[in-house]
Parts: structure tokens; C-alpha cells; sequence
């Protein structure tokens, strides 16, 4: 990790000059980022502004995607992920990712996590019951089905089949947890539960979440980064950014002119 020298924070993340592009449409445009370590960074910006792209390339989601290319560094620690030589399985291990919609695996509670945890070759029952009642406890989820860890993980509600995805990623202990608009599907009370678990994690881990909802990132966010058609148009402290952006277009969206 490196030392940010106008923060005075540890820089866990950071992108250089990211260039995307999915076939011949580039989607991201030279994106330069920092991300510290114990802190929420937020990436808003309207619909299609490149936001899920962008938090996609930080644990090499993009992968997936046919004809698609990336230009620039994205440094863990100061190794680019996408180095070749970089195994790209623990890269995912140390990089997890809460999605939009809970996915929960169709299998019980308690399968949901070992599971990962045995793919990632851990063994030993009593080792691996521990880290299930931790990983849930840390996803404020234990207390409510501590009673239910062989029933199937599709009973849960909306709300608490999010919180067993966010323990299934603490499981494998992440260094950096990445959520894509976790709170998209929620109601608003499983949406605060969910804020206020970000705002406990963040103790331990750096973190990334893509939001549509601006009060959202006001709420839990430390720093702010506003996108618009592929490009960075800011970045600051959610307050300075919130309150006296510097960029004309960064005002027009957060007081409702587009997007």
C-alpha cells in the first residue's frame, strides 16, 4: 500500500489512465483513481455512464465479456491485477463483489458460505463452522437465522438473502469488497441495514459501491467519484463534492438538471 501524500490515507487501489472498450465502443476514458483503505469510495452518474464497467475492471469482471479491451493499470497494493503472470481465481478471492441482486446459492444457509470456502481449499469442520457463525455475525445476519442454517437460503427475504451474499464474501476474507448497487432490489428498511453494515465494514476492509441513489452516497460514502459518458468529471470527499463541487456539470446533476 502506498501513502497518499494530500490525504494522509493508505491507497489500497488505484487505476491508471483506464482506457475500455467493449469491440470498438470505448466505454471508459483514461480514469484515474485512488481508493483507501478503511474508507467508502461512491461512483455515481446516470444510467450508463460506465459505473458498473468500471467497478467490474477492479476485480477483472470484465473478463467474461467477449471482444473486450483495456488499456491502463489497476494496482492492488501496487501489483497490476492484470499482469499475466497474476492469478486471476485469488484476485477474486481478495477482491470480492455484492451485485445488484441477491444471488444466493439454492442451497442452505450454511452451505451458502462453506462452500466458498471449500473451493478455496479450506478444510475441517470445526474451522469451517467458525467462519460461518463469524462471517454471519460480521454480516449482522447471525441472530436472525442462527436457529435456520439448514434451511434453504431462498426463504430468506430480499434483505437478508443480500446480507448471506455479503457473509459469503466476508468468508473468504477479502481485502477489498466492491457492491454494484446493492440496495437496488431492497425496501427501505433492508436498505438501512444494509447501509449501516457498509458503514461497520469499512472498519476492515476498502470499499467501492456503485449507487444510483445520491442521498445514498452522501449518507455512507467518505469519497465520491462522479461519472458521465465513460469520462471522470470529479472526484473529492463526498462533502466538499456534495456541497461545492467544482465542475459545472458535477452541480447540474446532483441538483437534478440531467441524468
Amino acid at each position: 500500500m502506498s501513502i497518499n501524500e494530500n490525504a494522509g490515507l493508505e491507497t489500497r487501489f488505484k487505476t491508471k489512465n483506464i482506457n475500455f472498450f467493449y469491440g470498438n465502443s470505448q466505454a471508459l476514458k483514461n480514469i484515474s483513481l485512488d481508493f483507501y483503505n478503511n474508507r467508502v469510495t461512491a461512483l455515481i452518474g446516470p444510467s450508463g455512464c460506465g459505473k458498473s464497467t468500471f467497478i467490474r475492471l477492479l476485480n477483472r469482471m470484465n473478463d467474461l465479456i467477449p471482444r473486450t479491451r483495456l488499456e491502463g493499470e489497476v494496482l492492488l497494493d501496487g501489483t497490476n491485477i492484470y499482469d499475466p503472470k497474476v492469478d486471476v481465481v485469488d484476485i477474486r478471492r481478495r477482491v470480492g463483489m455484492v451485485f445488484q441482486k441477491p444471488n444466493p446459492f439454492p442451497k442452505s444457509i450454511y452451505e451458502n458460505i462453506a462452500y466458498g470456502l471449500e473451493v478455496n481449499g479450506k478444510r475441517g469442520r470445526a474451522f469451517i463452522q467458525e467462519r460461518v457463525e463469524d462471517s454471519l455475525k460480521k454480516a449482522a445476519l447471525w441472530k436472525e437465522i442462527k436457529d435456520r442454517l439448514y434451511d434453504n437460503a431462498l426463504q430468506l427475504s430480499g434483505g437478508q438473502q443480500q446480507r448471506l451474499c455479503i457473509a459469503r464474501c466476508l468468508a473468504v476474507e477479502p481485502e477489498v469488497i466492491l457492491f454494484d448497487e446493492p440496495c437496488a432490489s431492497l425496501d427501505p428498511i433492508s436498505t438501512r441495514k444494509i447501509e449501516e453494515l457498509i458503514l461497520d465494514l469499512k472498519k476492515y476492509y476498502t470499499i467501492v459501491i456503485v449507487t444510483h441513489n445520491m442521498q445514498q452516497a452522501a449518507r455512507i460514502a467518505d469519497y465520491t467519484a462522479f461519472l458521465y459518458l465513460g469520462e471522470l468529471i470529479e472526484f473529492g470527499t463526498t462533502d466538499q463534492l456534495f456541497t461545492v463541487p467544482k465542475q459545472k456539470m458535477t452541480e447540474e446533476y446532483l441538483t437534478g438538471k440531467f441524468g
